[in-house]
């Protein structure tokens, strides 16, 4: 039977996994010894004296129109953009609110379709998930149906310190009750070439067998959430401000051997793949984000689109910013 999966162990024993897929085996993943324990804002401003949470609305139709407000956890604002951002006044507030934004569509998703496909990527992302591995949601939470990919990955070792599957294991993947053959990591044995080949192998074939879903509009993979990080250059996934990757259209998933942040090979998914998701939350802490949040949704104008602006979903879109990241705004 052809099948993708890769197998989690324990802390205490040694990772192994047993990825095969038809043309292409993936080769069993070697590890050393490792201890795996461990829209646009115009007019007024955004922040507000209270402790709970504005709600804030913009007309689609005029940046001018008056703001709605309502008392909430988190200011809410829907700009001419496609796509809803909130600011949290502290990061500990965002990671609840994503919380239950993912708990909510693991509930949604898994009454549809009898499974969940969460796509990660790496970096703060990962930390600002750890009110998922806390009650209530780490006993509410269906664990069986979740289906995990990677936007992108370093093509290192597992237990190499820049594998985003190392970071989101250590931090989340180990601390559920997750099936093992439901974590679909890349095979760092190969070339980045070939791992890319290899991992949209996987993802031919788990569409093939309604894991994942299709888009009718696209035709391609359209996943249930992407939880997606941005760097402070304004790129998503391993796709770079400049960088002729941004204009792939054919691809699910290529490669890059000349990343302008080390480490140099990566494999990523392609923007046709990233727009073509159910879900997207844009999760974004940290004044040194300020910048290119405002680039991103303010009223300032430029000639120079940076990869997170060309983040524009099938479905819907989700900011989720700390008060320090939205500081410009």
């Amino acid at each position: 039977m052809t099948h993708c999966a890769l197998r989690l162990t324990s802390p205490s024993r040694a990772l192994s996994a047993n990825l095969r897929i038809s043309p292409t085996r993936f080769s069993p993943l070697r590890r050393r010894s490792l201890p795996l324990t461990s829209p646009s804002v115009a007019g007024k401003s955004l922040f507000f004296s209270l402790p709970h949470r504005r709600t804030l609305a913009l007309s689609t139709n005029s940046l001018r129109s008056p703001y709605r407000t309502k008392a909430s956890m988190a200011e809410t604002v829907t700009g001419k953009s496609k796509g809803e951002v909130q600011v949290f006044d502290t990061e500990e507030e965002l990671a609840v609110s994503l919380a239950k934004y993912t708990a909510d569509l693991s509930e949604k998703f898994c009454k549809e379709r009898d499974a969940f496909t969460v796509v990660v990527s790496g970096g703060s992302l990962i930390k600002s998930l750890r009110k998922l591995v806390e009650r209530p949601y780490i006993d509410s939470i269906d664990w069986s149906k979740w289906h995990v990919f990677w936007v992108d990955e370093r093509v290192v070792p597992k237990d190499h310190p820049d594998s985003n599957y190392l970071l989101a294991y250590d931090a989340f993947l180990s601390k559920i009750p997750i099936p093992a053959g439901h974590v679909y990591a890349i095979n760092d044995a190969l070339s980045p070439e070939a791992a890319a080949d290899d991992y949209e192998t996987c993802l031919r074939h788990l569409v093939k067998n309604n894991i994942v879903d299709i888009s009718k509009e696209s035709g391609f993979p359209k996943f249930d959430v992407m939880l997606l990080g941005m760097g402070p250059d304004g790129h998503v996934a391993s796709l770079f401000p400049g960088h002729p990757l941004v204009h792939e259209k054919e691809k699910w998933v290529t490669f890059i051997k000349d990343s302008p942040k080390p480490p140099p090979d990566r494999i990523t998914f392609t923007f046709p793949v990233i727009n073509s998701s159910a879900n997207i939350a844009l999760v974004v802490a940290g004044v040194g984000k300020a910048d290119v949040v405002h680039k991103s949704l303010g009223d300032r104008k430029s000639s120079d689109v940076l990869p997170v602006q060309m983040v524009s979903p099938e479905g819907e879109l989700v900011w989720f910013l700390d008060k320090a990241a939205a500081s410009k705004l």
